[in-house]
């Protein structure tokens, strides 16, 4: 009995480590994509893509971990809301890489033109708040930090505002000078795929407060993106 009390911690150690290994990988291909942009280096991009593959393989391994321990430990109560908790991260975490490949796509796209730095400063600040929220969340899993997850999902708010301005400070930009539209449009999608980021952050620190507490928050997210891309063409 008590081998199996050991062997089955043990295994929920394992999938914790495997999360833990994922996050560390989806931060490492988000900081590269957003290199690759500010330097416009497209043989960087195409290491972010090719990279992408390895952390959807992670993905399937952690999930068919918690899928194994389920069906043969039958956990309950905290251990299962953990198990739960692991494969919905596991899950935001393989958009998180998916989201930095879309960057180091668009890196390529822009093929080589010239970005005028100020342009790409405001895309820079955004990804280095959807970072932080990015290793906050993933230290509040591992240390179960309730309230580190709260402050989270709180600040999910001043990345939406923040896409909010740079994606007005990039239209005016456009409407100020037609040679800009392309490296623009380029430079929205991936404030974009930034803002989308700081969602996952917040997603996985709503798991994280789940599996805690075994409540969801009380009250709804706060948003406020009031942007939209329907009208702008990749």
């Amino acid at each position: 009995m008590e081998h199996t009390i050991s062997a089955y911690e043990h295994e929920l150690r394992d999938l914790a480590g495997r999360i833990a290994r994922m996050g560390g990988f989806a931060e490492h291909l988000v900081n590269d994509s957003i290199t690759a942009l500010t330097r416009l280096d497209v043989n960087l991009a195409h290491r972010v893509i090719a990279d992408d593959a390895r952390l959807d393989t992670l993905q399937r391994e952690a999930e068919e971990l918690a899928i194994l321990i389920i069906a043969r430990r039958q956990p309950m109560a905290s251990d299962l809301r953990e198990i739960v908790a692991a494969m919905r991260i596991s899950s935001d975490l393989e958009r998180v890489g998916d989201l930095a490949k879309n960057i180091a796509k668009r890196v390529i796209a822009i093929n080589g033109a010239v970005v005028q730095k100020r342009l790409i400063v405001g895309v820079e600040h955004l990804a280095e708040i959807a970072l932080e929220q990015l290793k906050d969340v993933l230290d509040s899993f591992t240390n179960r930090d309730d309230s580190k997850a709260a402050a989270v999902r709180q600040r999910d708010e001043e990345i939406d505002a923040l896409y909010t301005s740079l994606f007005r400070e990039l239209l005016t930009y456009m409407m100020e000078d037609p040679r800009n539209i392309s490296q623009c449009t380029h430079l929205l999608f991936c404030a974009k795929n930034i803002e989308r980021i700081g969602d996952h952050a917040t997603n996985i620190a709503e798991t994280v407060h789940y599996s805690v507490t075994g409540h969801a928050f009380e009250l709804e997210r706060p948003k406020s993106d009031s942007t939209s891309l329907e009208s702008i063409q990749p």
